[in-house]
């Protein structure tokens, strides 16, 4: 276990809360994330582009999506159009003018309909830190995926040293540093912050892994997490990966069932769009090691 400065439990087992609340409250939105709050995760997992004016926005894709948001008129627009509302080629001011929380998502039919903005990220920090003063929770982490792929170069986003220092100095604002964890499937975002900011905890998202040494080898260090899809890890990945000190949160973890056998297998979180369930999950498993006495 770990312990606040408060002395507050916090359990070692990490549930993150994917875009804060996905499956129940709009992604990436300050709601969504005090919903994650209330439901017992231990950190929020959020991702974050940069606008036109250098504003760093919540938002899992560098436009404005259209699966989940309305143009300012509040109407529809196509996946072909999309990509024209590029967050990187417009101001805050325009970006907030989009509704991204009134459309229905068909992936996630649970999930209540609220007219809702991307909101900037101090804004999401800021409220996270007064519900937590508040309500006398403990301290979550921040996981911040910075996404960023050589072809969005200073199109979709600044080059990856501009982009990582204006995500850095803005968190060094509001939060201490020891509870921030940068995520990213860019290995070079790692690896510039690994050696520009060598006291940031790192998180290597993979995909498709071809093995977990070779993505180590790739990546030139070992991070603090290795975050790879939940279907693609194995105890004995599980294994090899704690024997070189790196722990492993997979994503995004929706079955309790899943939950529940990734737990067995070892591993050291999950990310969650059901942050509800993974609280069943955590009552579950109580049971469960009662009932094995």
């Amino acid at each position: 276990m770990a312990f606040t400065s408060a002395s507050q439990y916090i359990p070692t087992f990490d549930i993150q809360g994917h875009r804060g609340a996905r499956g129940l409250k709009p992604e990436n939105t300050i709601q969504g994330f005090l919903l994650a709050l209330d439901l017992g995760v231990t950190t929020v997992e959020l991702d974050v582009a940069i606008t036109k004016d250098n504003q760093v926005v919540v938002s899992h894709e560098p436009w404005m999506s259209s699966t989940i948001c309305l143009d300012p008129e509040g109407n529809s627009y196509t996946e072909k159009e999309e990509k024209k509302f590029n967050i990187y080629q417009l101001t805050y001011e325009e970006v907030s003018a989009f509704d991204c929380g009134s459309k229905r998502n068909d992936d996630f039919p649970d999930q209540e309909k609220v007219k809702v903005s991307k909101p900037l990220l101090r804004d999401v920090i800021v409220a996270i830190e007064r519900q937590i003063k508040s309500n006398a929770s403990y301290e979550v982490d921040y996981n911040i995926e910075i996404k960023s792929a050589p072809e969005g170069d200073k199109r979709f986003h600044p080059a990856i040293e501009e982009y990582s220092d204006l995500v850095y100095n803005l968190v060094d604002e509001y939060i201490p540093l020891d509870r921030l964890v940068i995520q990213s499937f860019d290995f070079r975002v790692l690896k510039y912050w690994h050696e520009k900011y060598p006291e940031i905890r790192l998180s290597a998202l993979v995909d498709e892994a071809k093995s977990v040494e070779a993505d180590l080898k790739n990546l030139g260090f070992k991070p603090s997490i290795y975050s790879p899809d939940f279907k693609s890890i194995s105890r004995g990945e599980v294994n090899y990966l704690h024997q070189q000190k790196i722990r492993v949160i997979p994503w995004t973890v929706n079955e309790v069932s899943d939950m529940l056998s990734l737990k067995g297998m070892g591993v050291d979180g999950f990310i969650t769009d059901y942050p509800d369930r993974a609280r069943a999950y955590k009552m579950t498993l109580s049971i469960q090691n009662k009932d094995a006495r």
